[in-house]
């Protein structure tokens, strides 16, 4: 549609502030924000809606608009319900990037514009998209008129008795229909969320077709409200972010007019979840205060404060968090161009959602901002149980991706890996800056190990076997060298089977008889293999140092 065709529907209730050699201009979508900085989520050709929430001053409305034009987007809309006239420097702005500007009056709500573009841009091909887009007002509302994607995927089953489901890209179910009964399982969550990833990385187009379990499904990407695929420039910036649409059906039947449906109603869904994720942004903000307080140093009573301020908010009707905790999680994908800090902070905002929890509410708990690379959520806990030895528990690292490491490890491919360390439970804002290094610690030790979504506790951190990662290379390659390369020379040349044998010896605690059988040898042939190895190492393996130096050599060999 044309954007001259906006200003000829009285319902809209437009005025058009500039622009007027511009409205012949295309509108392919539409997109609701009140961020500074929006252009992540936009692909080009949007009508944008903004009640101006972002403008602190006249000299934000530069930035916002040369952002905007920078991103393609066809015009810009500005709502009059809080500030009243849209502001001077706004219509300036506009004129000077030849950006068309509207202003919308205060009666006209944001989503009766965006229902009327999304049915003029469909088309009205069928009239099942016209009914969910009639529905969309109560999907935007907040309250209990609204229904959030329940109520699109109401539609979808009533309508055209189609089960679905929306799910997260770990899994975690955020919204069902009606007739979604029985509903998934979590394993089958977890499956279909991993093909979903699998897919993406592979840059097949969805939807993505399956048979699981006897059962026929179809998987349709949401992306954030009117981005196309081509919108980032490396789909790992979001491939684990995106929610997925699962339907109980085969797609690869349907006519253009159904796949049409189930595209709107993904973009549906995607207006929601944009709505969501900016609600993020006041928890995001308290998380990076308390952490620069944290890390700079600040006074106990300072960060005392600031938990005073962010745990009502975090633990709505609980008052105060009595125990903190801290995650951290990093993204490392092989190659330069993807930064993986913001990739870690969704990612843990996910996580750290119990995956049998329903819907997105829980999420709400959750204070997680990033540095670089690296995500540091902080986890406010009501209450943390004890162990039968006196020691507390809160977040558990193999609980916090036991239920997500199929999904995930589908989505990282293999160029990305997820390491994860948790601290202990603390209960004061003197305990945060050791929480964090306890945090950071841990995560290091899931990284020096195999695999692609690695985690490590606090419990982890009392064996010396987390030292060895830290070792630095040379000296690591320097010691295991001096005590190992004579055997491995040796068994080379020999096929003596020593570095076996010492393995063997040091698992039995030095025990002759459990390593002679072990092996199926003769105590004395054991014996003289020993004996070979101290005399060519020019160790005693009955002193405990050098029975600990070998240990350690065969771990970091």
């Amino acid at each position: 549609m044309r954007l001259r065709a906006l200003l000829d529907t009285d319902a809209l209730g437009l005025r058009l502030l500039g622009g007027e050699d511009e409205l012949d201009r295309s509108v392919r979508g539409v997109m609701t924000t009140d961020l500074r900085d929006p252009s992540r989520y936009l692909s080009g050709g949007e009508l944008v809606l903004t009640g101006l929430a972002w403008r602190r001053d006249a000299d934000d409305s530069e930035p916002f608009v040369r952002l905007l034009v920078q991103a393609g987007v066809a015009a810009l809309a500005a709502g009059e319900a809080e500030l009243g006239d849209v502001p001077d420097d706004l219509v300036l702005a506009c004129a000077r990037h030849r950006l068309p500007l509207f202003a919308v009056h205060e009666s006209v709500a944001f989503a009766t514009i965006t229902e009327h573009v999304v049915r003029q841009v469909s088309g009205e091909r069928a009239g099942d998209l016209a009914a969910v887009v009639d529905r969309h007002r109560r999907m935007m509302t907040s309250g209990p008129a609204g229904g959030g994607p329940d109520v699109v995927l109401d539609l979808l089953g009533s309508d055209l008795d189609l089960r679905a489901w929306v799910l997260s890209p770990t899994g975690r179910l955020i919204a069902g229909s009606k007739v979604s009964n029985p509903e998934l399982p979590p394993e089958t969550c977890a499956k279909l969320a991993a093909e979903h990833l699998a897919a993406a990385r592979t840059g097949r187009r969805g939807p993505h077709r399956l048979l699981l379990g006897g059962t026929r499904y179809s998987l349709f990407p949401i992306r954030s409200s009117g981005r196309s695929p081509q919108a980032a420039r490396d789909v790992r910036e979001t491939v684990l972010s995106d929610w997925l649409l699962a339907v109980e059906a085969d797609a690869g039947d349907w006519p253009e007019e159904r796949l049409d449906l189930l595209q709107g109603v993904t973009q549906l869904i995607a207006v929601e979840r944009d709505r969501r994720d900016a609600a993020r942004t006041v928890r995001r903000r308290l998380a990076q205060e308390v952490l620069e307080l944290v890390q700079t140093g600040a006074a106990p009573a300072e960060i005392a404060a600031r938990l005073r301020v962010a745990a009502p908010v975090l633990l709505p009707g609980l008052g105060a968090a009595p125990h903190w905790q801290v995650v951290v999680a990093r993204v490392e994908w092989e190659g330069d161009g993807v930064e993986g800090g913001p990739v870690a902070q969704s990612l843990l905002e996910e996580v750290l959602v119990d995956p049998m929890a329903t819907g997105p509410e829980p999420s709400d708990r959750i204070a997680v901002a990033h540095t670089g690379d690296e995500a540091i959520a902080l986890v406010p806990l009501p209450a943390v149980s004890t162990e039968h030895d006196g020691s507390e528990t809160g977040l558990l690292a193999d609980a916090l991706l036991q239920a997500v490491r199929e999904p995930l490890s589908a989505g990282l491919n293999d160029d990305g890996r997820l390491t994860l360390g948790v601290s202990a439970a603390v209960h004061s804002a003197e305990g945060l800056r050791g929480a964090l290094e306890e945090a950071r610690h841990a995560r290091r030790v899931a990284a020096a190990r195999p695999g692609r979504v690695c985690a490590a506790g606090h419990q982890e951190l009392a064996s010396h076997v987390l030292l060895l990662p830290f070792v630095p290379d040379d000296v690591r390659r320097a010691f295991t060298a001096r005590l190992l390369d004579p055997l491995k020379d040796y068994d080379r040349r020999h096929r003596a089977e020593l570095i076996p044998t010492l393995e063997a010896f040091l698992e039995c605690d030095g025990s002759w008889t459990r390593c002679a059988t072990r092996l199926h040898l003769h105590v004395n042939t054991l014996r003289y293999r020993v004996g070979r190895i101290e005399q060519l190492t020019g160790r005693d393996l009955s002193r405990l140092e050098d029975k600990l130096d070998f240990f350690l050599a065969l771990r970091m060999s």
